[in-house]
């Protein structure tokens, strides 16, 4: 599907990375794997779930992790005081609520419920986050089984509205232009 010393090589001439970690890499190599490996063709739909993940995973205090799964950011008392806590965001959608965890620790076959942050490992968010954003597995905000073909398919690309797929419109428009980047690149 992608060329990689090419496409890395896009992605920083398109302003998207000034440089990129080893942990990068291999966070977006893994994504465009499990999107080979769940079979999506249409390089529009894995350009916004890379889109999605660079926006969900950044913390400007560590710019080197972007687009590495990670955790909510914020300090354990601010975490705490979610209401979703202790099932705050992790991997590359910052997956949250217990309802979701436990979706996908019965899909996935892993105790999420007893350790969250299995959420963290590259192979485990990229299966999440690929599979959830094709298959309309998120559930919050209102905002429940949105799915990639709904905004993305032979007919449309509606990458403002494909935020619905996990966030409402959250900075919609800014996570459109970044799958416009990730879009060039990928072709």
């Amino acid at each position: 599907m992608v060329k990689s010393a090419e496409f890395f090589q896009k992605i920083k001439d398109n302003g998207l990375f000034n440089t990129l970690t080893q942990a990068q890499v291999d966070s977006i190599s893994a994504i465009i794997s499990e999107c080979e490996r769940q079979g999506l063709t249409d390089l529009r739909q894995v350009a916004y779930i890379l889109a999605t993940a660079y926006h969900e995973c950044h913390n400007p205090r560590h710019p080197e992790l972007r687009l590495t799964p990670m955790k909510e950011f914020g300090g354990e008392t601010y975490l705490k005081s979610k209401t979703y806590y202790p099932y705050f965001g992790r991997g590359f959608s910052q997956l949250t609520w217990d309802y979701n965890y436990t979706k996908e620790q019965k899909r996935l076959g892993i105790p999420l419920l007893a350790n969250p942050d299995l959420l963290l490992d590259v192979k485990i968010a990229a299966n999440s986050h690929v599979y959830c954003m094709v298959n309309g597995g998120y559930t919050s905000n209102g905002y429940t089984g949105k799915k990639l073909s709904d905004y993305i398919n032979t007919n449309k690309k509606d990458y403002i509205s494909a935020r619905k797929i996990v966030n409402g419109k959250d900075k919609a428009v800014e996570i459109a232009v970044i799958a416009e980047k990730f879009e060039a690149a990928l072709t």
